[in-house]
């Protein structure tokens, strides 16, 4: 288990149990929290407003019809602070400008890949020393060079 400068909250939005599963276990092994899963847009509606996540990991294609996009725009909404970063196989699936969200996790994803992910985004969310270069495993949008400002 590595140990993170400071642990990140995390909200996992995925409808596969075992990836959500699997995610969940690296999260963990990172020395990160799991605050709660979702496999849907209404899962995430339903969840506690005091209930904010540092970091949202979301995939595209969710349960009931929804997306990845959706979830986003309520995260965006509900808890403005809060990083999203995708984790998909649908990367076309993304604007360009990732309507917001900080990143893009591909699928399938190595549990080394998701923890460098992790540790990356933990330090450039705490501005720890200055901006690391990203992992290969972690594509950065735009709104993620703005919360080194």
């Amino acid at each position: 288990m590595t140990q993170p400068i400071s642990p990140l909250d995390v909200l996992v939005v995925e409808d596969e149990f075992l990836i959500a599963m699997d995610l969940g276990m690296i999260i963990e092994d990172a020395g990160h929290r799991v605050i709660a899963s979702a496999a849907s847009l209404q899962d995430v509606e339903a969840l506690p407003q005091d209930n904010r996540p540092d970091l949202a990991l979301v995939d595209m294609q969710l349960a009931r019809d929804t997306t990845g996009l959706q979830v986003n725009a309520l995260i965006r909404e509900r808890w403005p602070g809060t990083v999203v970063v995708f984790v998909t196989a649908n990367p076309k699936k993304i604007p360009e400008d990732f309507e917001g969200a900080h990143g893009l996790i591909a699928k399938p994803f190595t549990s080394l890949g998701v923890t460098a992910a992790l540790t990356y985004l933990e330090r450039v969310m705490h501005k720890v020393g200055p901006a690391p270069a990203a992992p290969g495993s972690l594509v950065t949008a735009p709104a993620l060079a703005a919360l080194r400002v």
